[in-house]
């Protein structure tokens, strides 16, 4: 065993990913560096022919438990953590003979590639791919990035070389490349330890959006929030010019392409934040309508500026729900994000061939549409890989959203109503077809900014107003909208009426059926109302604002 005295330099390589391990190990030697390993890590080394040091004959003490005690010994992290610009420390060095240790390359056992296993593993075998020794060689070395480089990055490991191949030695990477090292190091511990944390949750307490028991769902959020992502790429800017933006992406997506973030972009533009945005609201509605509960009307298509609907509609042809769509608001659509939930086809293409969009997603494009499509510039087209070709339905999920000093968190999913015990308020009934235009309505309504209201007539919007203060006015939005198609139209209300007002524009406007939560103190004002003007009226008991 060498001691402190002793001027070679020592690099310690311990890696479950081997990618480019033997390169760097190869070109450490070749600077001088004698090496230390572990197990696999020994192994790969010394059949690429190199002369390795194990980890055992530096601490004289053998691996035990399968590997699961193999560096944590003071000769390990006595090197790692040493003070070099100490006396003191550099003469304990000297006393217990301990070499110090320049650099280490170290990344841990893939817990998340094991933990996405289907079937899943069972409890001990998942538990055995938490790394213990490896993240206590990082934060150790991280600490310590004064005297001690740490790579846990493979990509990161030439730029290394570089800086060593400068003066030959540890001396040539700057304290700021080190920091920098050091900042990776903790950031890859750190959503090392979220993802641990967060399938144990998952498995041991639950995952909340799993359940449809509100209750349950409130018991199983997490007592500490935490979140894991890795940066892709920065943005032009942010919402506007003067800020600063990038796409973030949970590593448990990679590879994945059918959710929004990891969808295949396509366009001479990059995509901006505010695409991105309106590209969430627009692929979530369509989402919320990709189901079974319209089997006559497969086809459905969302246009969306601004994170509100300005039309959605189901067709029997992808063509007709795009031309119904449209004609909710053929003026807001003007630079707006479609999505449509089967593949994109050739009279579709050609229908939309004159509209301006800034974005366009669907599960698959047949490669003549894509190519009419495309001859406008600046379009962006995205795939949402997708079973079948056909947009998944929408699930329930988590979300949280950030306010200032923290965040809030909850459930998010498709309108969950019991139809069955939604009940007819007013002396006229609904007809069939009308509560068939109800069910529509409010999966709209529930993707539109509060106060939200929503004109349909059949399985199409005729007019939509988003996110207003007074819900009157939302009815003299939708209804200015709708224009002459309001009559007898069905209008969703994302919440109750507080006063009749609301109910005589729509009223006003020629609806003729209504379908909102109820539960107002005017409740009885608002149902004499449409009594009056001859209205019939469904109350869900389900609210529905999105804020």
């Amino acid at each position: 065993m060498s001691t402190t005295s002793d001027p070679t330099p020592r690099a310690l390589l311990s890696v479950f990913d081997k990618t480019g391990i033997v390169d760097f190990a190869t070109a450490l030697s070749e600077l001088g560096f004698q090496l230390v390993s572990t197990g696999g890590t020994a192994r790969t080394l010394r059949d690429a022919g190199l002369e390795v040091i194990g980890v055992s004959d530096v601490t004289g003490h053998p691996e035990i438990f399968d590997g699961r005690v193999k560096s944590l010994h003071p000769a390990i992290h006595g090197p790692l953590l040493a003070r070099l610009e100490s006396e003191e420390d550099q003469k304990g060095l000297q006393e217990l003979g301990y070499p110090p240790i320049q650099i280490v390359a170290c990344n841990l056992y893939p817990f998340s590639a094991a933990a996405a296993q289907k079937p899943p593993l069972a409890d001990p075998a998942l538990l055995e791919m938490i790394d213990i020794g490896g993240p206590t060689m990082v934060r150790a070395s991280a600490k310590n990035h004064r005297n001690v480089i740490i790579a846990c990055n493979p990509q990161r490991y030439d730029e290394i070389i570089s800086a060593l191949q400068t003066t030959n030695s540890s001396d040539g990477v700057s304290i700021d490349m080190r920091r920098s090292l050091a900042l990776d190091a903790y950031e890859h511990t750190a959503a090392y330890d979220s993802a641990i944390a967060d399938e144990l949750h998952a498995r041991w307490v639950g995952r909340p959006e799993l359940s449809d028991d509100t209750a349950v769902q409130t018991t199983r959020l997490p007592e500490t929030l935490l979140a894991s992502a890795v940066k892709t790429h920065s943005l032009r800017y942010g919402e506007n010019s003067h800020q600063a933006a990038a796409m973030y992406t949970d590593p448990r997506e990679f590879g994945n392409h059918s959710t929004l973030v990891t969808a295949h972009v396509e366009g001479e533009k990059d995509m901006s934040y505010n695409n991105y945005s309106d590209a969430d609201a627009t692929l979530r509605l369509c989402r919320a309508l990709s189901t079974d509960e319209w089997p006559n009307t497969p086809h459905a298509c969302v246009i969306v500026k601004h994170n509100n609907p300005c039309g959605a509609a189901l067709g029997v042809t992808q063509k007709e729900a795009y031309e119904a769509a449209l004609a909710s608001d053929p003026e807001s659509a003007f630079g707006s994000i479609i999505c449509f939930n089967e593949p994109l086809e050739v009279d579709t293409a050609n229908a939309m061939s004159g509209l301006f969009i800034e974005v366009l997603m669907a599960p698959a494009y047949n490669e003549e549409a894509k190519q009419i499509v495309m001859q406008k510039k600046n379009r962006r087209i995205l795939t949402i890989e997708s079973p079948n070709n056909r947009l998944a339905s929408l699930e329930r999920i988590l979300v949280r959203k950030p306010i200032e000093g923290g965040w809030l968190v909850q459930t998010e999913e498709a309108p969950v109503i019991d139809w069955e015990k939604a009940r007819v308020v007013t002396q006229k009934a609904p007809s069939e077809s009308e509560i068939a235009s109800m069910k529509f309505a409010v999966r709209i309504c529930e993707q539109v900014k509060s106060n939200a209201i929503v004109m349909v007539q059949g399985t199409a919007t005729v007019g939509i107003g988003p996110g207003q203060t007074s819900r009157v006015e939302a009815v003299r939005i939708a209804a200015r909208r709708a224009g002459e198609k309001a009559k007898g139209c069905v209008l969703a209300s994302d919440a109750f009426f507080p006063f009749k007002d609301g109910l005589e524009q729509a009223a006003n406007a020629g609806a003729s059926s209504i379908v909102q939560p109820g539960g107002s103190i005017r409740d009885q004002e608002v149902i004499d109302a449409a009594d009056e003007m001859g209205i019939s009226m469904l109350f869900t008991g389900h609210r529905l604002f999105r804020h």
